[in-house]
């Protein structure tokens, strides 16, 4: 009886352990039943659409356009919202890669798409020793599914990224998810990716971040709006997870243990180089850019008929400006322009001048003139788009409210009146810069302003102001080209009445030298580089204004110039862009080539989409050119220009160098021509050597705004020293290679350039030979 019980009993006791076994394979099979259905589903999308083929071939990213400058570097980016310029992996320092895998997936080169092992630890210890996401299945959230969602929809979304993942590793190689993975991140502060991010926080290419530098970046990756380096954000964290990477890349021995705690005692080494718009090198030329670039996009479609996005297709814009250059150029003006500033202060005080910063103006036009710039202002504009009325809008202008003003020390945080923010802002003398090689046309510095977030009226291209003197070798070239004249012929200096009715004007015009001295005769070459009138008069009474409006036109000026003999003296309004490319044309030998800016753009793809096309056309004669360029030469000997050869640096007075120069210590041919109008509010230098050609101009924004006197007003004193700093910096910089040779010299020179010998028996004519009154024009 009892062993009929044991014999039941185990019966009953098989019998359950069976049972608990089919229960077990039920809920097993059951389980992998539900994994697998829960995946199929999930493929079909009935949890949310996945990619297809053609989208995982191609991920939809907003790609910014680059700005790339002659020497390989970036200028700029043009985005909305994304700053993400792609790098391949090969463009990856081992570094940055070594401390991706060993922070975010050690087993990245051992699974296909998703970690089991990691996958098992965090289900066992519901996430507590870390989750289990792959690289590839963060690439996928990035790229497909979004930001993490929470409750029932965070397993969804999970599934699907595994899905993603596992068809990201089909798709694409190790080294290409890496790749994607590293562009795709957006590190905060406008860093997309890791080109802006390697930029932005070190002002570097990827290639060049050290290991310190990469295991910043890559502990961003865990969160980069709480892991920030900026000063005013986080660096103490940002640094101590930094740290955490260097333990992982030494705990997977990508570096030894004590090149980790060296590491992990330093700084984070922060250059923070913002990004946008409004900041950065170049900022006046990138204006200017956007609207070449958006032209070329209106006549030029993609192949299936869409137009390009300049802000997300992902462009590159191959430019001709050399980063160095244009750095040079941005410094000497940086250093010029406050102390002349601080001088222009100094004379205009409200104490010393009741309408500052405006001179020769009344109380009463001084207030047309801010009432006209009010009307004219950026406020004025967003107010009435919005519907106030005029009443509401001037009643704005004398309501205090916070704002940030220029100054050469910084920005200042401040209240003030809108009004008076613009007659504060009305003092300023500003810049205006362009270095262009005059053979290709290549522009290779563009400087059109001192700060483009509060300035943003560009004074290369879009501002002409008048160019006094720097006129005058147009004048002369005209009277070389029809008189064969030589630099070395005299002409009286004594003052000249020209009877303007034979050019088509009723007014006589009876020209004065700035030194009031008419005493005498002076050479061509005398005349020019003292800048006097009355040769410059004479010369045009010969050839008239008509032949020098034509030599002017041929030389790509296409502002306005009328037909008066007074144009002699520089009354156009022409912009310095206009004026380098034909001053340009005299170092080039007599061929004017149009300036170029751009010499190709690419798609994403590297496929060329646009290609420059040179512009040149011969205008005068080599000889005329090379005669010009002597008489040019002249006025860096003994003229206005001469203090370039200065080589001691005066003591008196707080700037005194602004008068009488820096110690630039050239020796080298320079070819050049101060300008300077006549109540000194443009002050103007043209420079040239054999293959770089600069204009600078400085002025206010209004003409009333100008110096009293001429020995801060005149174009020696304003716009050459930026030239004299400028030319100095690219010396320095050998690598550049400009040039310090003559210039070249005509195979066929008739005309005699040396006064030395000039009647040591050359057979030309008589320098004293009469010039015929007029010529047919």
């Amino acid at each position: 009886m009892a062993k009929k019980k044991e014999a039941k009993k185990q019966e009953n006791t098989s019998n359950e352990f069976q049972g608990y076994v089919r229960w077990f394979w039920k809920l097993f099979l059951g389980g992998i039943l539900a994994v697998v259905m829960l995946f199929l589903l999930a493929s079909w999308g009935v949890f949310g659409e996945l990619p297809d083929y053609t989208v995982l071939e191609n991920p939809k990213t907003n790609l910014a356009t680059e700005i790339i400058s002659s020497d390989g570097k970036t200028l700029g980016k043009f985005y909305f919202n994304d700053n993400r310029t792609p790098v391949s992996f090969d463009e990856l320092p081992k570094n940055l890669v070594d401390a991706l895998v060993a922070t975010e997936d050690a087993r990245f080169y051992e699974h296909s798409g998703i970690d089991a092992r990691g996958t098992l630890r965090a289900l066992v210890y519901l996430g507590g020793k870390g989750g289990a996401s792959t690289i590839s299945q963060q690439l996928a959230r990035q790229l497909f599914v979004g930001v993490r969602s929470k409750g029932l929809d965070k397993y969804t979304q999970k599934v699907k990224e595994w899905i993603i993942a596992t068809k990201l590793e089909r798709q694409y190689t190790k080294e290409e998810i890496i790749a994607m993975y590293f562009n795709i991140y957006d590190f905060g502060n406008n860093a997309d990716g890791i080109r802006s991010a390697s930029s932005i926080y070190f002002n570097r290419e990827p290639d060049e971040l050290d290991i310190k530098e990469s295991a910043m970046l890559v502990g961003m990756f865990k969160n980069s709006s709480l892991y920030n380096p900026r000063p005013h954000k986080n660096p103490v964290g940002t640094k101590n997870r930094r740290n955490v990477v260097l333990n992982q890349m030494a705990k997977y021995n990508f570096i030894t243990e004590k090149t980790s705690d060296s590491l992990k005692a330093l700084d984070l080494g922060l250059r923070y180089s913002p990004q946008s718009h409004r900041d950065g090198i170049a900022t006046y030329f990138r204006a200017y850019l956007d609207g070449f670039v958006k032209d070329w996009i209106k006549n030029n479609p993609k192949p299936d008929g869409e137009k390009y996005n300049l802000y997300g297709d992902g462009l590159k814009i191959y430019t001709t400006i050399d980063s160095r250059m244009q750095t040079h150029a941005e410094n000497a003006v940086e250093k010029h322009m406050p102390r002349l500033q601080a001088e222009f202060d100094n004379q205009n005080t409200p104490e010393r001048n009741a309408t500052a910063p405006f001179l020769e103006l009344s109380k009463s036009d001084v207030e047309a003139l801010m009432q006209r710039g009010m009307r004219q202002s950026e406020r004025w504009r967003v107010m009435k788009k919005a519907g106030k009325t005029d009443k509401e809008i001037i009643a704005s202008f004398d309501k205090e409210t916070a704002m940030s003003i220029f100054s050469w020390k910084g920005e200042i945080d401040t209240i003030m009146k809108p009004m008076d923010s613009m007659r504060y802002y009305k003092k300023f003398l500003h810049p205006g810069m362009m270095s262009m090689d005059p053979l290709t046309g290549h522009v290779k510095a563009w400087v059109g302003g001192m700060n483009y977030r509060h300035f943003q009226y560009d004074h290369v291209k879009q501002g002409k102001r008048q160019v006094g003197s720097t006129f005058k070798p147009f004048v002369y070239a005209t009277a070389i080209d029809q008189l064969h004249l030589s630099p070395c012929y005299k002409m009286p200096r004594s003052q000249i009445t020209i009877e303007a009715m034979k050019f088509g004007n009723p007014n006589p015009w009876t020209p004065k030298n700035a030194d009031g001295d008419y005493a005498g005769e002076l050479t061509l070459e005398a005349g020019l580089a003292g800048s006097v009138n009355t040769i410059t008069a004479r010369l045009m009474d010969k050839v008239g204004p008509q032949p020098v409006i034509d030599l002017v036109k041929k030389l790509g000026v296409e502002s306005e110039i009328p037909a008066v003999p007074s144009i002699g003296l520089g009354t156009a309004d022409i912009s310095v862009y206009e004026m380098v490319a034909a001053y340009a044309t005299f170092a080039n030998q007599g061929v004017y080539t149009k300036p170029v800016m751009v010499t190709h753009i690419e798609d994403k793809n590297g496929t060329v989409l646009y290609q420059f096309t040179p512009e040149s056309r011969d205008v005068i004669s080599e000889e005329t050119a090379y005669v010009t360029v002597k008489l040019l030469e002249g006025v860096t000997r003994s003229g206005s220009g001469a203090r370039l050869r200065r080589t001691w640096m005066p003591k008196t007075g707080p700037y005194p160098e602004i008068i009488t120069g820096y110690p630039y210590e050239f020796t080298n041919p320079i070819a050049g021509k101060t300008g300077t109008t006549q109540n000194q509010s443009d002050g103007w230098f043209m420079g040239m050597v054999p293959n770089l050609v600069t204009g600078v101009w400085v002025g206010a924004e209004d003409r009333a705004t100008h110096f009293r006197s001429i020995s801060y007003g005149q174009g020696a004193s304003m716009a050459l020293p930026i030239w004299g700093m400028y030319m100095r910096s690219c010396y320095e910089d050998e690598e550049l290679e400009i040039s310090k040779d003559d210039f070249i010299v005509p195979k066929k020179l008739t005309i005699q350039v040396n006064c030395a010998t000039y009647d040591s028996g050359d057979e030309e004519a008589d320098p004293s030979e009469e010039i015929p009154d007029e010529l047919d024009f």
